[in-house]
């Protein structure tokens, strides 16, 4: 279960393995007292139940790369938040990105403000895991960068969740 900060950091991608990016912020947090489904109602944001998160930033030519991890405490509680997250990024435009093997996920461009960027969120288990592309002045955001940048993260999620 990714009820630590250690294991969150474990599921998050590792400096070493980005090569050509280069590593900006990062943080893990436990949730002290999580909310249950009943206490955060229906049209809450999909995060509500979450017991802990993390999150990585990285940067290459132009393109900032985040790895955002949302943990729950079961499979069920991940499965509604995943769809409650599906039925939110639907009224941005989807993006054709592969799918990773083994993994559900779907993929949107998401334009807010000044913000344009791509989003792949995958649901693993008890946690929603998304890979971000946001254009830093000279991204592409290619939905094939976002879809190897995934495939990075998805074993380390794997990895981390196994040794629990």
């Amino acid at each position: 279960m990714f009820n630590t900060e250690d294991r969150i950091r474990q599921a998050l991608p590792d400096p070493g393995a980005m090569k050509g990016w280069k590593p900006k912020t990062g943080r893990a947090d436990i949730e002290e007292q999580p909310k249950s489904a009943a206490a955060c109602g229906p049209d809450t944001h999909w995060d509500c139940t979450g017991i802990a998160d993390g999150s990585v930033k990285f940067e290459a030519a132009g393109e900032n790369a985040y790895f955002d991890i949302q943990a729950y405490a079961d499979k069920k509680a991940a499965e509604a938040a995943c769809s409650k997250e599906k039925d939110w990024s639907a009224k941005y435009t989807k993006a054709e990105v592969p799918p990773v093997p083994g993994v559900e996920s779907h993929a949107y461009y998401r334009n807010a403000g000044s913000l344009d960027g791509l989003d792949l969120t995958m649901c693993l288990g008890t946690v929603i895991a998304q890979v971000r592309l946001e254009d830093g002045g000279g991204s592409s955001l290619d939905p094939a960068t976002v879809h190897s940048l995934a495939q990075l993260f998805v074993p380390r999620i794997q990895k981390a969740a196994a040794a629990s």
